[in-house]
């Protein structure tokens, strides 16, 4: 008799064992909702950074030796103040360029002299502009700008 008291004790221990273990397993499983923030949509970039007058000039002719005046010029399109760091040419190409600060919708001019001193044969130069300001990327922004001539000797 004993015997059968105590596994008619245990019994009902088995099934509130077993009641408790699905309903732990259950409450694992109830779907959570999570708490999310949706960032706002980044401000949409403008569709050019600076938009210049032409990006290419042709010198045509040059007598080896002779200088020639050029120049480009750029409009702030980027609805934010931009400022160039560094502007690299060739050395035959010496550039002069607004050093401040350029506001948005404002114009800067790029002077240039060529010197065709040291020139054997035709080309076209490169003169490269870095701006301070980067792209999403959190690259700087580069332009480049050319001009091109035919050496005479």
């Amino acid at each position: 008799m004993t015997q059968m008291t105590s596994n008619s004790t245990l019994l009902p221990m088995k099934y509130s064992i077993f009641a408790l273990t699905i309903m732990v397993l259950l409450a694992c499983k109830t779907p959570q909702i999570a708490q999310t923030t949706i960032p706002a949509p980044p401000s949409p970039a403008p569709a050019t950074f600076v938009t210049w007058d032409k990006k290419m000039v042709d010198l045509g002719k040059v007598k080896k030796g002779e200088k020639r005046d050029l120049f480009f010029e750029l409009t702030n399109t980027s609805g934010q103040e931009i400022k160039i760091d560094i502007v690299d040419a060739c050395e035959c190409t010496r550039v002069d360029f607004p050093r401040g600060v350029i506001a948005p919708g404002a114009k800067g001019r790029f002077d240039v002299t060529f010197d065709s001193t040291e020139k054997e044969a035709d080309e076209t130069i490169g003169i490269t502009i870095v701006f301070r300001e980067t792209d999403a990327a959190g690259n700087p922004r580069i332009e480049l700008v050319e001009y091109k001539f035919q050496i005479e000797k």
